[in-house]
C-alpha cells in the first residue's frame, strides 16, 4: 500500500494547531465537495481530505500517526511497523459506500465509520505500542570503570496537537564495565502507547568522553609512561596510575622507547576484564646549564653509542 501524508494533503505543517487543521479542512472540503465542485477528480480529492481530517482532528489518532515518524514520503510503499495493533476491522465510509484507503484501514481499521461531511463517528479500541527511543549519553571513563548512577533529564512531547514538551527526570544506573557504543535499556520508558497500548523502551547509547591520561580501545586502557634515560637503561620499579588505584610496575633493564608493558586485568571490568597497557616514552632531561651539558658530553665520550649504527650495516 502507499503511504499517505495527511499533513501534506491538508496543506499544513506537522506542528499545526487543531484550529489550523480545522480551517484547512473546511476550505478544502468546500473546494472539492462533489455536489458543488467542477474540478477534475474532485470526489477522490474530497475523500482524501476527509480521511486526513479524520486522523488529524483526533488527538489520539494524530499521536498514533505521528509515531510513524516524518521520514515517510507520500506514495512510498508502506507497511505498519512491528507491534502495531490498529486492527483490520470492517470499516466502511459514508461517501458513496466507498471504503477508506488501505493505508487508513491498516492503521485505524477497527475504530468505526465516518458519517457525513465534517463529522466522524467511531469508538475507541485502537491500540499501538509506543515507539522505542534512543538517546546519547556521555559518561566519564571513571564512571565506565566503577559504575554509578546519573539523573537524566529528557524533553518529552505531550500527547495531542499542542506541540508542547515537558521535562522528565530518570535515575539511571550505569553498570561497571560499559564501553562506547553499548546501550542501556530502560523498559517502558520510551514513547507512550496509544489507546492503552504499552510504552516503548528507552535506549541510552553510551560514549566515553576523552580522558587526559588514558586512551580506550574496547576494554583495554592505554597509558603513556614517561621514563628518564637512566630508568629505562637500569630498570627498576615505577609507580603507575590505574583506574583502580596506583600500582608498582617493574621496568626491565635496557627498556626501549615505545616498548609496551601489560598490566593484566587493570582495564575496564568484564568477562574477561581488559588490560592496561603502559607505552614507554623516554624523556631526556633538559641541558639548561653547563654542568648538565658536560654530563651529556661525558656520556658521548664514554658510552660510544651511535643510535644510527644499524644504518651502516
Amino acid at each position: 500500500m502507499k503511504y499517505r501524508d495527511y499533513y501534506q494533503i491538508l496543506g499544513v505543517t506537522r506542528d499545526a494547531s487543531a484550529e489550523d487543521i480545522k480551517k484547512a479542512y473546511r476550505r478544502l472540503a468546500r473546494k472539492y465537495h462533489p455536489d458543488v465542485s467542477k474540478e477534475t477528480g474532485a470526489e477522490e480529492r474530497f475523500k482524501e481530505v476527509a480521511e486526513a481530517y479524520e486522523v488529524l482532528r483526533d488527538s489520539e489518532k494524530r499521536a498514533a500517526y505521528d509515531q510513524l515518524g516524518n521520514n515517510w514520503k507520500a506514495g512510498q510503499e508502506f507497511r505498519p511497523p512491528p507491534g502495531w495493533k490498529g486492527g483490520q476491522g470492517d470499516f466502511r465510509a459514508g461517501f458513496g459506500g466507498r471504503d477508506f484507503s488501505d493505508f487508513f484501514e491498516s492503521l485505524f481499521g477497527n475504530l468505526g465509520g465516518m458519517g457525513g461531511m465534517g463529522g466522524f463517528a467511531g469508538g475507541r479500541g485502537f491500540q499501538s505500542a509506543g515507539q522505542n527511543q534512543t538517546v546519547p549519553l556521555e559518561i566519564s571513563l571513571e564512571e565506565a570503570f566503577h559504575g554509578g548512577s546519573r539523573a537524566l533529564q529528557l524533553q518529552v512531547p505531550e500527547r495531542g496537537a499542542s506541540g508542547q514538551t515537558r521535562t522528565r527526570t530518570l535515575n539511571v544506573k550505569i553498570p561497571a564495565g560499559v564501553t562506547t557504543g553499548q546501550k542501556i535499556r530502560l523498559s517502558g520508558q520510551g514513547g507512550a502507547g496509544s489507546g492503552g497500548g504499552p510504552s516503548g523502551d528507552l535506549y541510552l547509547e553510551l560514549t566515553i568522553r576523552p580522558h587526559p591520561l588514558y586512551q580506550v580501545r574496547n576494554r583495554d586502557i592505554t597509558l603513556e609512561l614517561p621514563l628518564a634515560p637512566w630508568e629505562a637503561a637500569l630498570g627498576g620499579k615505577v609507580e603507575v596510575p590505574t583506574l583502580g588505584g596506583n600500582v608498582t610496575l617493574n621496568i626491565p633493564a635496557n627498556a626501549q622507547n615505545g616498548q609496551t608493558l601489560r598490566l593484566r586485568g587493570r582495564g575496564l571490568p568484564g568477562q574477561p576484564p581488559g588490560d592496561q597497557l603502559a607505552v614507554l616514552r623516554i624523556v631526556n632531561p633538559p641541558a639548561e646549564n653547563e654542568a648538565a651539558r658536560e654530563l651529556f658530553r661525558r656520556m658521548e665520550r664514554e658510552l660510544l653509542f651511535d643510535p644510527r649504527a644499524h644504518w651502516h650495516k
